[in-house]
């Protein structure tokens, strides 16, 4: 896989439907781990722990675990309650086993019709583990879309890596198997396209920064600080998006921001979203879908000035993408 380095200075202004200003996605991440792994190695259960010595994946970690499980038994339905308060659907991601063994959260995502994203099969199983084994990384991805498919009704459109681990093959593996976007990549306030062997699949970028995994738990922001956060970088995004348009992204985990203590910021940052008529409440299969047919208007084929290829899995293109860098380079430093 590789994408075009094309800042944002060097686009075509970005113009959502009916002249929107931000595309605003909530993200509520619907996830289960495993309770014991077979090794004796530490568990990193794709996410922070409660409690800092984490244990080897053959002992059971109870505290760290059922952190996390409060979001199973009690935050998800508090979030969707605040949510059918304020009359946003949010979007949700589900790992394969929260269909198979936390089935009432993907019911009730479904039944508030909200978009549902693949992600992964377990939480704690990362795809990086398989950097060097494609048929690995290819049997968890496929295992959990058949698994997405029996459970939401349709073949997933969309993707997030358990903790954006993916690798050089993930996308794809996901183009060649119909996907349309994916949401490992953090680097933009805009879609792209990602270029693989199999197609062209659309990123629609996640963010670990507007995050309450990053917010609340690792930096330790009160509640008030989490909510200030939120509508201060929605307010930016909100002017720049005056000229060309943003993409703005909360990420959220229900055993975070679904403690009770924590909902007046997510419903009062909403509150504040929606006084502003240019927010575009959108899905990002709605917004990968407009961009597949949109892009030549954003980023036309062969990428503009200033754009460089980045990211491939080839280094000879890596060698052929820098060389013409920095001929580029050289020429506009000639004619100065």
């Amino acid at each position: 896989m590789h994408y075009d380095y094309i800042p944002i200075t060097h686009r075509l202004p970005l113009k959502w439907p009916q002249r929107k200003r931000v595309a605003l996605i909530i993200t509520i991440n619907l996830e289960t781990w495993d309770l014991v792994k077979d090794t004796d190695k530490p568990y990193y259960a794709g996410g922070p722990a409660i409690l800092p010595d984490v244990l080897p994946g053959d002992t059971p970690d109870f505290p760290n675990y059922t952190w996390r499980e409060y979001g199973q038994r009690v935050g998800a339905f508090r979030l969707f309650d605040m949510f059918d308060e304020m009359r946003v659907k949010p979007s949700c991601t589900i790992n394969a086993v929260t269909a198979l063994r936390r089935r009432p959260m993907l019911d009730a995502a479904l039944a508030r019709g909200c978009e549902i994203l693949a992600h992964n099969y377990e939480q704690g199983e990362l795809l990086s583990n398989y950097a060097k084994q494609p048929a690995k990384e290819r049997d968890v991805i496929e295992r959990s879309l058949k698994v997405y498919e029996q459970a939401v009704g349709r073949k997933a459109r969309g993707w997030l890596s358990s903790s954006l681990r993916g690798t050089l093959n993930t996308a794809g593996i996901l183009a060649q198997n119909g996907l349309l976007f994916y949401c490992d990549l953090m680097n933009d306030d805009q879609p792209y396209l990602v270029q693989t062997p199999h197609g062209p699949i659309v990123s629609t970028p996640y963010t670990n920064e507007i995050n309450d995994f990053t917010l609340l738990t690792r930096r330790n922001h009160t509640t008030s600080e989490f909510r200030d956060i939120l509508i201060e970088e929605l307010s930016e995004l909100y002017k720049e998006g005056a000229t060309t348009g943003r993409i703005m992204n909360v990420g959220l985990h229900p055993h975070v921001s679904g403690r009770a203590y924590r909902i007046r910021a997510l419903r009062e940052f909403i509150r504040y979203a929606k006084s502003l008529p240019g927010v575009w409440w959108t899905t990002r299969e709605e917004v990968a879908s407009w961009y597949l047919k949109n892009h030549e208007s954003h980023i036309p084929t062969g990428g503009a000035a200033g754009g460089s290829r980045a990211q491939t899995g080839k280094p000879g293109a890596r060698k052929k993408s820098a060389k013409a860098q920095r001929g580029r380079t050289t020429s506009r430093g000639a004619g100065k």
